[in-house]
């Protein structure tokens, strides 16, 4: 069984991002459930390949809006219009249809595409169509468009994220019409798209590392709590908006709060205790110095990675109900509510008697669900047959 997974951007091996680390578990769920998988996309500039033969590299593009010039946000912007693709999938038109035929010639014979999420396959749409494929779905891309919109400070934003929407759901419904199976992140997602019955689709339960990790003890602890993530992607920013906003001012003045990961110029906080650290060399090991994790995400679909491995790391956590998205269990030490005031006491509660559990079980739950929802989305596509999976 040899499968081609058609994506925006290569693994590297780095897994800097949520987006690196779910395509890293869901490449070794395939592979483990025996497919040979051919990875098809763009590299990052400088950037290394993780698996050189195992991979076709279409070039290197930089996709992020935050670092692009203005001069080259004009230009994709008017490419999108002139095109009528979206905005994140016309920053890929950097080759031609013809270049990415080629590749995929080369790729040599296979039974069919996995085509993760919907930038390289809403860029490329008429390359697909001749095997069979399962659409891998992170998020419900039209949703955080329009929530995007929703939260946008001005008109033009607010205008862009609605064509945006509108250009998604339509691109979702093509991409999971046409496809065997659809793979979703979090189990609201399937409803979402259409594509709720069993036939149609599961659940992808994530890991953030193949082996489950090795509990440290004793912890130093450098701080209360710490916040990671790519601020600058607009849900996550909408979560942050929120702490700062709304949580924060309710801790106490001495709270001690790291936040590290990309974050938009300017940003600024009025806490005397948090702290804005930029990038950290090992992000488990920045998240392992705090005393409890917030989890914060109020906006988006798909899930919260971040979720998950606070729950690998068997760290104290307090989330919002939104974080748990994809998530069927949560440890002891998960406290879950939605109101800032009772977030910001139970942050102060954690830090202040802090409880670790182990992480293993709940690793071992997600890997063997993993696994169990990629054979079932195999058998659908038709690469072999139901009988390797009895």
């Amino acid at each position: 069984m040899h499968l081609l997974f058609a994506t925006s951007i290569v693994p590297d091996g780095a897994l800097a991002s949520g987006y690196e680390i779910a395509n890293a578990a869901i490449i070794g769920a395939l592979r483990r459930a025996g497919a040979r998988v051919t990875v098809l996309g763009f590299a990052w500039p400088g950037k290394p390949v993780a698996d050189p033969g195992n991979t076709i590299v279409l070039g290197a593009v930089d996709v992020r809006t935050e670092s692009a010039s203005t001069l080259q946000k004009l230009a994709w912007l008017a490419k999108a219009m002139l095109s009528g693709l979206t905005f994140s999938s016309v920053k890929l038109r950097a080759v031609s249809d013809e270049t990415v035929r080629a590749a995929i010639e080369r790729a040599g014979p296979f039974d069919g595409y996995v085509l993760n999420s919907v930038q390289f396959a809403g860029a490329f749409q008429a390359l697909f169509g001749d095997r069979p494929s399962i659409f891998v779905a992170h998020n419900v891309e039209y949703a955080s468009a329009g929530e995007n919109a929703a939260a946008a400070s001005d008109i033009v934003q607010r205008l862009l994220f609605r064509r945006e929407a509108r250009l998604l759901r339509r691109l979702e419904e093509r991409l999971c019409g046409r496809a065997r199976f659809v793979f979703t992140l979090a189990e609201e997602d399937r409803a979402a798209l259409g594509v709720a019955s069993e036939e149609r689709s599961a659940v992808l339960p994530l890991v953030t590392s193949p082996a489950p990790s090795q509990p440290q003890r004793p912890r130093r602890i450098d701080c209360d709590a710490a916040l990671i993530g790519t601020w600058t992607w607009q849900p996550n920013r909408i979560g942050l908006d929120w702490f700062l906003e709304k949580v924060a001012p309710r801790l106490r003045s001495d709270f001690r709060i790291r936040i590290a990961g990309s974050l938009p110029s300017g940003m600024a906080a009025t806490h005397p205790g948090i702290v804005f650290v930029d990038r950290v060399p090992d992000a488990r090991a920045f998240v392992r110095s705090a005393a409890v994790i917030p989890l914060i995400s109020t906006a988006g679909s798909g899930v919260q990675l971040k979720t998950v491995e606070t729950f690998e790391l068997g760290l104290p956590s307090v989330a919002t109900s939104h974080s748990l998205r994809g998530i069927d269990h949560r440890p002891a030490n998960c406290v879950v509510t939605d109101d800032p005031a009772a977030f910001a006491a139970a942050l102060e509660a954690a830090a202040a008697d802090v409880h670790d559990v182990d992480g293993g079980a709940f690793h071992k739950r997600q890997i063997e669900a993993l696994d169990a929802a990629v054979a079932r989305g195999l058998v659908r596509l038709g690469a072999v047959g139901k009988e390797a999976f009895a």
